[in-house]
């Protein structure tokens, strides 16, 4: 017969290290309070990173991409990322404006090293430092600013495990239900899924930046 819901629940952090014991070393002494060059490094390298926020409404968690090294390295406790277009939900940028904790995860296709980055942020939209992001003269409308507090490289286990990077082991995006469809159904068929993914690439390429 089957149970209603787990049975089993850590309820303590005294109970969570009895059972998963204490870090070794080399999971302590890689974490550092400024971006050294080693990690100044995997940061210009990458073109993907994972920004995480938190709110009153709760917490929130936004891909952001660019070209390699997109996100700016100001000096060893500040990083900068420009917002480019989006959806213009401002969840992320919401949640700054209101509470500035952040994360970062940093990813870099082929490697399986990742990178995270925690520390507070701000929402910049001094004109001079917006033009500096500009690209094809598009210059984002904000910037985040993060003040960073803790650095440190992530193992490469999930991405060995996961095979992120093999391509024989892509999806085809087609065995996938299309941004189109997603909105049609979400939408109770008020939006056309369809006509939605016919124009998207269009509409995409002239919002890039």
């Amino acid at each position: 017969m089957a149970t209603e819901g787990p049975q089993h629940i850590i309820e303590t952090v005294a109970a969570l290290e009895a059972l998963y014991g204490t870090p070794g070393e080399t999971s302590l002494v890689k974490v550092t309070e400024r971006i050294i060059p080693e990690y100044a490094a995997l940061i210009t390298a990458s073109p993907f990173v994972a920004l995480a926020t938190v709110g009153p409404e709760g917490i929130d968690c936004s891909p952001r991409g660019d070209q390699p090294g997109f996100v700016r390295i100001y000096d060893e406790r500040t990083l900068m990322i420009p917002d480019r277009r989006g959806n213009n939900r401002v969840d992320s940028l919401r949640n700054i404006v209101r509470d500035g904790r952040v994360a970062l995860l940093f990813l870099i296709p082929g490697s399986g090293t990742t990178l995270r980055v925690n520390g507070r942020a701000r929402l910049s939209v001094d004109p001079a430092l917006c033009e500096s992001f500009a690209v094809e003269d598009k210059a984002p409308r904000s910037v985040i600013v993060i003040g960073v507090e803790e650095v440190y490289f992530q193992c490469a286990r999930a991405i060995v495990r996961s095979q992120l990077w093999n391509g024989e082991r892509h999806v085809n995006p087609s065995e996938l239900p299309s941004p189109g469809a997603i909105l049609q159904a979400t939408s109770k068929a008020r939006i056309d899924g369809a006509a939605y993914d016919e124009e998207w690439p269009e509409r995409a390429r002239k919002s890039l930046w």
